[in-house]
């Protein structure tokens, strides 16, 4: 989604004073901030006034953005950094943000690719993938204390987790809260860290996944696994695992959306005669009648020949598409058959109306 206007997220006009900037700003953070304004997306909207008040409050950053708005911005470097406004706003008017950090969160996604013979993409296929994740520490079930031991109260926090301190702003005196230390806001610290995981609690370990790939799939295309990324923090569930498919080149098969397309060469007495001929396709030879008088460019269409369909039953087409061969070399034999064609079929030449191109572009479609 495109960015909105900071002037409008203040609520004020192009022309505001800087005190009016302060004021709006004041306001609007009290209302939105996440720990009194329990809707879904009051973190968002106190993000979006902490990231309009950083550039309208600095009047180089305005100077910039008034003239050429968010694009000019990121040229001149000039967008605010949501970590730094997270650390100065952390508990804005004395809220804690302890209940945040300790939250349940999800744990990150994990992304891996594999590569498919394009046939394999018209069959589907099961395929072995190795991952690298995190995976809970057997000796110390995640607690990250040597067996025998326990993590105890950090001493500097008192468990809480976090540290304050007081400071005076243009707002009034502001508490900022920020994560302990000594032990990162967990509210605790291993003192006889296990030996397998260092006093992580995961340990790295690489397992082997059967990754089902669905018929239909292209190259690009991703494949999700639910939960089979990195463990989450303080019970939260698992990211996801992503799968991008990467598939090879044929040697003559193309793509286009779930259709196959195919370059057929014919000879001439081919074209001209008409012959039966058999045509690959991905699931074997197909006969193809190819009447007398065939044109370059004609395309033959072998329906259900195609790739199946990924979301929904069926599949596409195969467009096989007729080139004559024109021999290069003839022998002595051959010459004089076609200097006698030549004789019957006279020299006149005419323009063509549409090329091959036009042509070809109807019968696929654009």
């Amino acid at each position: 989604m495109p960015k909105r206007d900071y002037y409008e997220i203040l609520g004020l006009g192009k022309s505001a004073s800087q005190d009016e900037i302060k004021s709006a700003f004041r306001n609007l953070a009290r209302k939105y901030h996440p720990d009194v304004n329990k809707e879904p997306d009051s973190e968002e909207r106190f993000k979006e006034i902490n990231e309009a008040f950083m550039v309208l409050s600095d009047e180089e950053k305005r100077s910039v953005y008034d003239r050429f708005g968010h694009e000019g911005l990121r040229s001149a470097g000039g967008m605010p950094d949501w970590n730094t406004m997270e650390q100065f706003f952390s508990g804005f008017g004395g809220f804690s943000t302890r209940q945040r950090r300790n939250s349940p969160r999800r744990g990150e996604d994990l992304f891996y690719s594999i590569t498919l013979e394009f046939d394999e993409t018209a069959s589907g296929i099961d395929r072995e993938l190795e991952i690298t994740r995190d995976e809970v520490c057997e000796r110390c079930s995640s607690n990250g204390a040597e067996p025998g031991t326990s993590p105890e109260t950090c001493g500097t926090c008192k468990g809480r987790g976090e540290v304050r301190q007081v400071r005076q702003t243009f707002l009034g005196s502001m508490v900022q809260v920020a994560a302990c230390p000594e032990c990162r806001g967990a509210g605790r610290v291993i003192t006889h860290r296990c030996s397998s995981c260092g006093g992580r609690g995961y340990e790295r370990k690489s397992l082997t996944k059967t990754i089902p790939v669905p018929a239909g799939v292209d190259n690009g295309t991703q494949i999700r696994l639910s939960g089979e990324g990195q463990p989450g923090t303080n019970g939260g569930p698992r990211g996801n695992l992503y799968i991008e498919i990467k598939v090879k080149p044929h040697k003559f098969f193309r793509r286009r959306k779930d259709d196959v397309l195919v370059d057929l060469n014919i000879n001439v007495a081919q074209a001209t005669l008409g012959a039966e001929v058999k045509v690959p396709t991905l699931n074997g030879d197909e006969k193809l009648t190819i009447p007398s008088g065939t044109q370059p460019g004609k395309v033959f269409k072998l329906r259900n020949k195609g790739i199946p369909h990924l979301r929904g039953s069926g599949r596409g087409d195969q467009m096989v598409i007729i080139n004559v061969d024109i021999p290069s070399r003839l022998n002595s034999s051959q010459h004089q058959l076609f200097e006698q064609l030549a004789d019957t079929l006279g020299s006149e030449v005419l323009p063509q109306e549409r090329s091959f191109l036009d042509r070809l572009k109807d019968v696929l479609g654009g």
